[in-house]
């Protein structure tokens, strides 16, 4: 007898067509039959050991998180509510071109450095890998949901170059695309980059164009976090366009917003962008948080010369009052590239986290703000921040726009992604809501996506960009990666005051087969496990 059959659900298969229903039959982690209107025809009703009325419930593939930075946290915390609670089942990890593989000690300790604000400095993580397999390797040993994994071009790059903001020699150049092709023979499914995080951002187009020619030769896709969100957005989507279409590679556009006042209202130029470059055949995908905030850490605004060398070199710069002061001028007067060519704008900052619990006063207000009640200037505010906290200060930049957010979600290209950084006193409310915000607000509240369009979006789009032959769809033969949810009250929980509340409506999520949410309750069970590219 089979293991599990849900009954009379109405399906929304991720196809986009027409919801119907069904009795679903699930056995050995795979979906072995669905009869369709099996009681209004009266026929023979399918048995198993285990039976769920899921009458009032729709039942969808399992939705796909293609940005997440869950990179030590699945490692860190088994349970991980956070996603598994949202109906994710699959996470795609080594965004914005940083993370911990492959790595050698020393590049490895950089990185743990550079990137604490997103996932902490890892004091409880026994880091027992280097390569990319080793990573993998590590997920298998069992974590709560799914997970790919993005070569971090940024990481590789510290690997073989270093933090310095120079070209690639010939020769380190073969040796990173070496690294990238065994990446990708070990199981990553594309390259990421940050392109307004140091060292990526110090790639030149010739140097990306390279590596992206050996992801595109091995069937996997570039997901560049390009080198601006604010001022010449345009011209950076466009750059990223080209650059992927000259190397053949497939291309998927990370958290692909609109932001800062300069860019209020000008979503449909991105999406003419990108209309005209897929009529010309190229093979773009993107993904969007449904949230006009972004995310990031405080260090990540400074310019990129002031970055150069390291976390270590940036401390000295922001600790000397001359070269504080030129760091001072780019972002206020200026605008520095990684502010995204805008001048900050201080009463826009959140802090949103430290990893100095003695600094948790600045959490929760702005820059500004927190200046205010010192009677300084936010400048001096957020440099004795920024040292004190060494780096690892996570903030909420609040410079998105409405209207942007939702011409981009219905776009055809769109995926869903949370973006959620899960560490800090107050996170963002993405890490814990992203996927029933889209169904609560964005379907059955404001009606800008249809039921069938949005499950669509979040289950085959990005399954299809990932190659997955047998994930995003309910089908007889495919993965029971599934979620039961009740399209009347499925919402997030989360807000911005109490960003760690868990949705509701989502009674049961399936991860092969087995239960992680099951009567609205984390299990204990673990079933996921490393997504690994297949190959061409």
């Amino acid at each position: 007898m089979e293991d599990l059959v849900i009954r009379d659900a109405d399906v929304v298969d991720g196809s986009g067509a027409d919801a119907y229903r069904a009795d679903v039959v699930i056995d050995a982690g795979r979906i072995v039959s669905i009869v369709k209107e099996a009681a209004a025809a009266g026929c023979q009703r399918p048995r198993a050991t285990r039976e769920i009325d899921a009458e009032g419930l729709v039942l969808s593939p399992g939705f796909i998180d293609m940005h997440a930075h869950s990179d030590l946290a699945l490692l860190r915390d088994p349970d991980h509510s956070a996603k598994a609670a949202q109906g994710v089942t699959l996470e795609v990890l080594g965004q914005d071109g940083l993370s911990y593989a492959p790595v050698d000690d020393r590049t490895l300790e950089e990185v743990r450095r550079a990137i604490t604000g997103w996932n902490g400095y890892g004091d409880d993580i026994d880091f027992d890998w280097r390569s990319v397999g080793g990573y993998l390797d590590r997920l298998d040993r069992g974590i709560a949901v799914n997970a790919a994994y993005l070569i971090p071009q940024g990481t590789v790059r510290a690997l073989v170059v270093g933090w310095e903001d120079r070209a690639a020699t010939p020769g380190e150049l073969d040796r990173m695309r070496r690294l990238v092709a065994e990446g990708l023979e070990q199981g990553a499914v594309g390259l990421s980059s940050g392109l307004t995080y140091t060292p990526g951002m110090y790639a030149r187009g010739a140097e990306l164009t390279e590596l992206c020619r050996v992801v595109g030769s091995y069937g996997g896709y570039y997901c560049p976090h390009h080198r601006s969100y604010g001022a010449g957005a345009l011209e950076a989507y466009a750059e990223m366009v080209a650059l992927a279409r000259e190397a053949d590679c497939p291309l998927h556009l990370a958290h692909a917003t609109m932001n800062f006042g300069v860019n209020k209202g000008r979503a449909p130029e991105l999406l003419a962008l990108l209309d005209r470059a897929l009529a010309a055949g190229a093979d773009i995908t993107l993904d969007t948080y449904p949230y006009t905030p972004g995310c990031t850490t405080l260090a990540a605004l400074l310019p990129s010369w002031a970055s150069e060398g390291g976390p270590e070199q940036v401390l000295a710069r922001l600790t000397d009052p001359v070269t504080a002061g030129r760091v001072r001028h780019d972002l206020e007067v200026t605008g520095s590239d990684g502010c995204h060519g805008v001048p900050v704008e201080w009463e826009t900052i959140e802090i949103s986290g430290v990893g100095d619990p003695a600094l948790g006063d600045f959490v929760g207000r702005t820059v500004r703000e927190s200046a205010d009640l010192r009677g300084e200037d936010p400048w001096d505010t957020a440099r004795r921040l920024l040292v004190r906290d060494r780096l690892g200060t996570t903030i909420l930049q609040h410079v998105g726009h409405e209207e942007n957010v939702r011409a981009i979600m219905r776009h055809r290209a769109h995926t869903g992604g949370s973006d959620g950084i899960l560490r800090g006193g107050k996170p963002h409310p993405r890490a814990y809501g992203t996927f029933p915000r889209y169904l609560g607000e964005y379907v059955r509240e404001s009606g800008v996506l249809t039921l069938e369009e949005c499950v669509a979006h979040l289950t085959s789009r990005p399954a299809a960009r990932l190659r997955l032959p047998d994930r995003g769809l309910v089908r007889e033969g495919y993965r029971a990666d599934l979620v039961l949810f009740d399209p009347r009250t499925v919402a997030s929980g989360a807000t911005f005051a109490e960003p760690r509340r868990l949705p509701t409506g989502i009674p049961y999520v399936l991860v092969d087969g087995r239960f992680v949410i099951e009567e609205g309750r984390r299990t204990d069970a673990l079933p996921g496990r490393s997504v690994r590219r297949t190959p061409l």
